[in-house]
């Protein structure tokens, strides 16, 4: 089995040769904690949790470190704080809004079946880390001192831009770039800035007599270095201490190429006079919901604790282990949308599935080879997907063998620990709440109407409508070929 990751930088899928195949390291950009975390803030950790499950299975458990930061010191953090607890020192009111934060995005992660990073690193926990880059950047005249600032100063790196693959003039006019005197240049960006009063604050470097805080990027290129070089060094092997200062796999979404991963490999490679920062990039789509882009103003912003405690996306609240299914039906580098059908479907089968797998005793057996492989193959979890449905369908024929095989692999992939089936099928579904058969037989009489008049919108909204009910509609045909629709309550 050879394991092949598609890599943003080079814009192609090669095979995955770690700098030290004795350990192997991945850094994935992590939450901000000043609000519960929403859906669009899952995808990535569902996607890396996976792949840190496939990297530890090919390389062995300990033989793999995974950090993910927690970022702790942001302007969000700073007006949550002083909203919620106007009473309270500032820093004191921080303290509390990041813990909390932090325990909230560790419950809702833990329920969507995500192992714990090796690491987690908190960003203020990294100051002495960001002073030394700081330090080593302003000596080697890639940044720079102005008005208490330090910028790091983009012309000086030659191919800065390789990872967006766009010119400066094409970042500069696509950017939210913020035009301020102490800049040389309007691409330069913030490493360390003066705290305003009140705010967090900690001695500056580079000789500044007030008090600063970091820039965000800054913060990441100082904890992957401390915790995938630093702290791992002494247990490389020559042919990985050959690559000082880098590491293999760097993940986020798709939304952080520019500015944010882009600015990471000027600093890293910058600082540490290297052509890598790390040798694989991998970025996670987007995510939109119903069709639309997230957004609180269109009423359809909804957080991971939303989805598993209340009723607000669809009439039941989602099991976990359904709501990391419906993200692992599309592939990690396509954008998902985020329907009330999507979850509706996904119930119906994963309860299917553990139905034919529960009370079987669990065994150190091996994965399944046809899973292992189409995972292998840049994390194509639909493949997966695919082959548990084959799987499903053998155990069902009474295939003892596939049956054993496909609860290895729902425990594989983060999919099930044990739980009966009605825990996952019926989670929240109220049965008292849902139409009757009258209702029901209007809504598929008006959608029959809308497909005859080809308003497939109109059909659509309906069918969902009917799904976030709990009501799931089955297109067919009857013994004379015409179009007949059935329905059953979801799962």
């Amino acid at each position: 089995m050879e394991l092949r990751l598609y890599d943003t930088l080079t814009k192609d899928k090669q095979p995955f040769r770690p700098l030290d195949p004795a350990h192997v390291r991945m850094y994935v950009c992590g939450p901000t904690v000043y609000d519960f975390a929403h859906i669009g803030n899952a995808r990535p950790v569902i996607v890396f949790d996976v792949l840190f499950r496939l990297l530890r299975h090919v390389y062995g458990a300990d033989h793999v470190s995974y950090v993910r930061n927690i970022t702790d010191v942001d302007d969000k953090i700073n007006a949550r704080a002083a909203r919620d607890f106007p009473d309270l020192p500032l820093n004191e009111a921080i303290r509390r809004v990041t813990e909390e934060t932090e325990r909230q995005f560790h419950a809702d992660v833990d329920a969507l079946g995500c192992l714990r990073p090796t690491r987690e690193p908190r960003a203020t926990e990294h100051i002495p880390e960001m002073h030394a880059i700081i330090e080593r950047l302003v000596a080697d005249g890639h940044a720079y001192v102005e008005q208490d600032h330090v910028l790091f100063a983009v012309a000086s790196m030659k191919n800065y831009g390789r990872l967006a693959r766009r010119s400066l003039d094409e970042m500069l006019a696509g950017a939210r770039v913020d035009v301020a005197p102490y800049k040389r240049d309007a691409m330069d960006f913030v490493l360390w800035k003066p705290s305003k009063p009140g705010e967090p604050s900690w001695p500056s470097p580079a000789g500044i007599a007030v008090e600063g805080r970091p820039g965000w990027h800054l913060e990441c290129s100082a904890m992957a270095d401390k915790w995938l070089w630093e702290e791992v060094k002494a247990k490389l092997s020559p042919e990985g201490l050959a690559h000082p200062h880098e590491f293999d796999i760097h993940g986020g979404g798709i939304d952080l190429v520019f500015p944010h991963h882009e600015n990471e490999i000027a600093q890293s490679c910058c600082a540490f006079h290297r052509d890598h920062m790390a040798r694989v990039w991998m970025h996670n789509g987007f995510l939109q919901v119903e069709g639309e882009k997230m957004s609180k103003s269109l009423g359809n912003f909804v957080t991971i604790r939303e989805l598993l405690e209340t009723t607000k996306f669809g009439s039941s609240k989602w099991h976990g282990y359904v709501l990391r299914l419906a993200m692992l039906m599309t592939h990690y580098r396509q954008p998902i949308d985020w329907t009330v059908e999507r979850l509706v479907e996904v119930r119906k089968f994963l309860t299917d599935w553990i139905g034919v797998v529960q009370g079987i005793e669990p065994a150190n057996r091996e994965l399944p080879q046809q899973v292992i492989e189409v995972l292998a193959d840049d994390l194509n979890t639909p493949g997966v997907v695919t082959a548990l449905h084959a799987l499903h369908r053998e155990a069902r024929g009474g295939s003892a063998a596939a049956a054993a095989a496909l609860q290895d692999a729902l425990r594989f992939l983060g999919l099930w620990n044990g739980e009966k089936p009605d825990e996952i099928g019926s989670y929240g579904v109220d049965v008292s709440d849902l139409p009757g058969r009258e209702e029901i037989g209007r809504y598929i009489t008006a959608r029959a109407a809308a497909r005859a008049a080809k308003d497939w919108a109109e059909s659509d909204r309906i069918r969902d409508q009917l799904a976030a009910m709990g009501i799931v509609l089955k297109d067919g045909k009857d013994a004379d070929g015409k179009p007949v629709t059935t329905w059953e309550v979801a799962r």
